[in-house]
Order: C-alpha cells, then sequence, then structure tokens
C-alpha cells in the first residue's frame, strides 16, 4: 500500500507533458462529465449545473470527455466511436475536447431533435471561442447553453471567456490550482486504501461463494476515475491474444451480419433494410482500420512497446465499436425479419432456395468435368473440390430445414428457428461455394488480355476471390493472421492499377489462403459448418448474437 501511494502521489505532482494519446475511451459510470485530464477544476459543479439545465428544459442529455488528444483521429471520428462504445441514444448527445491540440467535435444522433445547422451554429459561437482561449469549462456551458436557446428557438450567445490551463493534461492529474494538490494527494490515497480493502473483501466473497470469473473475448469496460489508476497493465503478450480474438470475433460480427442483410433484403427490400446496411458499413470500416492495425503490428514485430500497446488498444477498442454498432440494431433487425413471428414462412423461402441451389451445383460439376478433360493443373486444383463440398452444405441444410418443419409440427417453434438459421448458413455457403467455381471456371475459359496490367489485375482478382471463397466457407477453424493478410489483399486490389499492386495484393492472397489452410488442417471443425447445437449465425455483434440460440 506504501508503494501504491507513493507511485499515486508521483502522479498527482506536475510533471512535464506525456507523449500519449487516447483511444475512444468509457464515459464515466456516475457523472456526465469524464475529466481524464484535470481540464475543469474548481468549475466542474458550474459545468454540471448548465448540463442539468438542458435536461429539465429539453430531456436531452449531453455529455463532455476532456482528453489529451484524439490519437490520430479527426475529432468526429473519435467522438462517434466514444458514442457508440458507450450505447450513447437518440436523446444523448457527446462533446468531445482534446486539450492538447484545442480541439473539439460533437457526437449527435440524426434523431437527436437538432438540425445540422443548429450544431454548427452552437459550435462556432458557443465552443470553439472557449476552446480557442482554453475555457474548457467554457466550452461545456457554452453548448449546453446554446443548444438549450437555439430549441427555444433564441439566439445563440457566445460565452463569457475565463481562460484555463494551455494543457490541462501536461500538468498530470491536479485539478485546477496546483495548492490543491496535498489534500487531493491525501484524498487520493484514502481511495485507494478502499479499492484495496474493497477488493479484498470481494476477493474473499467470492472464495466463499466458490466464484470464478473467465476472461472475456470481447473488449471490457473498466471503471472511471482512480480506480482505473489502481489497476495494473495487462501483459503485451495477453494484451496481443485478445486483440487477436477480438478481430476474429468482430469479423464474424460482421460476415454474420452481412449474410443475415442477404436475407433481410431479400424478403424486405433495401428500403426497409437500409439502418441495418449503414451499421454493417460502419462496423466494416471499423474492422478494416483494425486489420490495418494489425498487418503494420506483423510485419513490424520489434517496435516499441509502447508503440505496440496503444496499437493493441486502438485494435480492441475499434472491435467494441464495431460490435456495439452492430448490437444496437440488432433487436429492430429481428423485428423486421420476424424469424419468431412467422418462421413457417421462412422455412418456405429457405426450402425454396434449396431447390434453386441443387441445379447451380449440378451445372457446376458439369463445368469442372468437361474443362478437366481438356486442362489441368493448379488453376483447376483451386476449386476441383467446390461442387462436392457444395453438395455438403446443401445435404446439411437439406437436414436442417427438415428439423426446422419438425420442430413446427410439434409446437417448437424456439428450436425451428434454430435449425432455420443453421439452414440458411449452410445454404449461404453452398451458394458461396458454388458461385467460385462457376467464377472460376468461366475464368480459365476466357482468353487472357495482351496488356500486361490486366493481366495481372485479373490474376490478383482470381487469387483474392479464391482466399475469400476459402474463409468464407472454413471460417470457423480460420484465424486472426489469414483474415488480417485477406482484409489486406482486398484494400490492394481495390486500388491495383500497376503490375506492383497487383502482385502485392496477389501475394497476400496467397499468403491468406495459406494461413487459412493450415488453420483447418489443425481444426476438427466440418468445413465452418456451424453445426446443431452451437450458435446460430446472426444480426448482431458480440453482445447479441447468442440471443436466437433458442
Amino acid at each position: 500500500m506504501v508503494s501504491a501511494f507513493f507511485a499515486l502521489c508521483a502522479l498527482l505532482l506536475p510533471a512535464p507533458p506525456p507523449a500519449h494519446a487516447d483511444t475512444p475511451l468509457d464515459l464515466d459510470a456516475t457523472s456526465r462529465v469524464t475529466d481524464t485530464v484535470g481540464a475543469l477544476g474548481r468549475r466542474r459543479g458550474q459545468v454540471e449545473a448548465a448540463l442539468d439545465r438542458l435536461n429539465a428544459a429539453h430531456h436531452i442529455q449531453l455529455y463532455v470527455i476532456y482528453v489529451h488528444d484524439f490519437s490520430g483521429r479527426s475529432g468526429t471520428k473519435w467522438a462517434d466511436a466514444t458514442a457508440d462504445r458507450n450505447g450513447l441514444g437518440p436523446q444523448e448527445l457527446l462533446l468531445a475536447v482534446a486539450t492538447n491540440p484545442r480541439m473539439f467535435a460533437v457526437s449527435a444522433d440524426k434523431d437527436s431533435g437538432l438540425r445540422k445547422n443548429q450544431l454548427a451554429r452552437v459550435a462556432a459561437i458557443a465552443i470553439a471561442p472557449a476552446v480557442r482561449e482554453h475555457d474548457w469549462a467554457g466550452a461545456a456551458v457554452g453548448a449546453a447553453d446554446g443548444y438549450t436557446a437555439v430549441l427555444r428557438g433564441e439566439p445563440v450567445r457566445p460565452p463569457a471567456i475565463r481562460p484555463g490551463s494551455r494543457d490541462p493534461g501536461g500538468d498530470g492529474l491536479v485539478p485546477g490550482e496546483r495548492g490543491t494538490w496535498m489534500p487531493v494527494a491525501g484524498g487520493a490515497a484514502l481511495c485507494v486504501g478502499g479499492i484495496y480493502v474493497c477488493t479484498r473483501r470481494g476477493r474473499a466473497a467470492r472464495r466463499r461463494a466458490g466464484v470464478t470469473r473467465d476472461r472475456p473475448v470481447l473488449a471490457t469496460t473498466t471503471p472511471p476515475g482512480l480506480a482505473r489508476l489502481a489497476q495494473p497493465l495487462t501483459p503485451l503478450p495477453e494484451l496481443d491474444a485478445e486483440a487477436a480474438l477480438n478481430l476474429v470475433a468482430t469479423d464474424e460480427a460482421v460476415r454474420t451480419s452481412a449474410e443475415e442483410m442477404v436475407f433481410a433484403t431479400a424478403h424486405r427490400g433495401a428500403q426497409a433494410t437500409r439502418p441495418f446496411a449503414e451499421a454493417v458499413a460502419y462496423a466494416r470500416g471499423e474492422l478494416a482500420d483494425a486489420f490495418r492495425l494489425r498487418l503494420r503490428l506483423d510485419e513490424s514485430p520489434h517496435e516499441d512497446a509502447d508503440v505496440r500497446r496503444q496499437a493493441l488498444d486502438e485494435i480492441c477498442s475499434r472491435c467494441t465499436s464495431a460490435n456495439r454498432r452492430l448490437d444496437a440494431e440488432s433487436e429492430a433487425f429481428d423485428r423486421l425479419r420476424g424469424l419468431r413471428a412467422d418462421p413457417a414462412l421462412i422455412l418456405e423461402r429457405a426450402e425454396a432456395a434449396a431447390r434453386a441451389l441443387a441445379p447451380r451445383v449440378g451445372a457446376a460439376e458439369a463445368a469442372l468435368t468437361a474443362l478437366a478433360r481438356c486442362r489441368a493443373g493448379p488453376a483447376l486444383d483451386l476449386v476441383a473440390d467446390h461442387p462436392a463440398r457444395a453438395r455438403e452444405r446443401l445435404a446439411f441444410a437439406d437436414a436442417a430445414l427438415a428439423e426446422a418443419r419438425s420442430a413446427l409440427l410439434v409446437g417448437s417453434p424456439a428450436r425451428a428457428v434454430t435449425s432455420l438459421r443453421t439452414a440458411e448458413v449452410a445454404l449461404a455457403q453452398g451458394r458461396a461455394i458454388t458461385s467460385a467455381a462457376l467464377r472460376r471456371l468461366h475464368a480459365l475459359t476466357r482468353t487472357a488480355p495482351a496488356d500486361l496490367a490486366a493481366r495481372a489485375v485479373l490474376a490478383a482478382r482470381g487469387e483474392v476471390a479464391a482466399a475469400e471463397d476459402y474463409v468464407a466457407t472454413h471460417r470457423g477453424a480460420v484465424g486472426c493472421p489469414a483474415r488480417t493478410r485477406l482484409a489486406a489483399a482486398g484494400r490492394e486490389l481495390a486500388g491495383a492499377t500497376t503490375v506492383t499492386a497487383a502482385l502485392r495484393a496477389k501475394e497476400l492472397a496467397g499468403a491468406a489462403r495459406a494461413l487459412a489452410e493450415r488453420d483447418v488442417a489443425g481444426s476438427a471443425e466440418l468445413g465452418g459448418v456451424v453445426l446443431a447445437g452451437l450458435l446460430p449465425a446472426t444480426f448482431g455483434g458480440g453482445g447479441t448474437r447468442a440471443r436466437l440460440t433458442g
């Protein structure tokens, strides 16, 4: 405890500005104000009073967070990511202020009741002048009073500026005047002591109750304030493994959500599914950024430990943001799909899809047999087993559909929904395998273009498509390295206009395929099919994907 006390006192004493960056954070669970840099000092009560006035007048919750910087992101992206991370709703706004670069951003839902021009007016008149003059409390008060004014139809008034510390994030955690550091340090010591006693009591209680805590797969939140300081840093190897698990789980969530979108769009139309398409697009963008960071770390394994830790934290943060966005839409998506409301209709459509897939598999088998008579080699070997694997998926889907029909006959709709989802996943995989085979066989029958760069791009496109198909249909066994390189191959291919870029995409796709094959060879799972009794794929992130297990 003595060492903890002196360590905390060292944090509270004035220190040179730290070189750090703040990834999207958890908001303070006990207040609408999260001040990680001690920007407010004795003016915190003034800010909280302004937030209370806005809430009382218009039932809008304004959250304010002060950080050192936005970790290389734009302010808007950082604020939106933090709002998503904390699950803020339509009537909840977030003002994020980065004190070191004197930047701010506001995250507001489109259904908040505030129009874009109103948000811009408050930002320009009531927030920006305060931020420019280091009046950190004035920025929050100006925002709250400004939103109150525009919602009443009144003019927005500039705040009365009271300049504060130029870089409060560089003054340690001392709030406001430095003369208060001794009482704060004493209080901090009491807090640490309390945390220590509570922790010991909690552990003893858990031992008496025989309770253990499993480490979660997805990134978790941590309590705000001084309790966060008392937690030791996760060792880098563990953080690296956690980031890898996050990437795999988030990739699965995005892929299965996208699959669900195909079914929902076919049944309900593009207009009805637009909000969910936007959620998938957002999650896909966050995941792409996370994979980009992962590849950089893989290709630079000897980077500075602090740099690696920051990148791994960023990966976990972006995965959390992606999952939360998908989770936020899962309940509405269930209502749209109506799996529980009308499973009989879904069953009929799935059976029709199975009947339509069978002749396409036959066409792939015939095309492969015909081409094999006159041509052989590695190019044909890539799809040689595709028709057989598609037949396997189709048979699996037929069995699941039969189970669903039996469940409906005996009055067990929950079991029918589980079987239906399993059948839909198997059908989606069967269609993907069949399409991949037909696409590859068609490409082999075409005359190659004369231009070296179109040929290179076509070859890369084929390699990326083959790797994507393989990962998509075996993904229950495919780990993080293969998925990371597949994501990079897709990025390279999207902008490939030269031979060099095409070769890079082809190289990454080949590496992804090889790594995926190694994963599958070491797994006992049958081709990534979600077998009966396991979690069926569905729309949503890590917090909601288990909801349809029945």
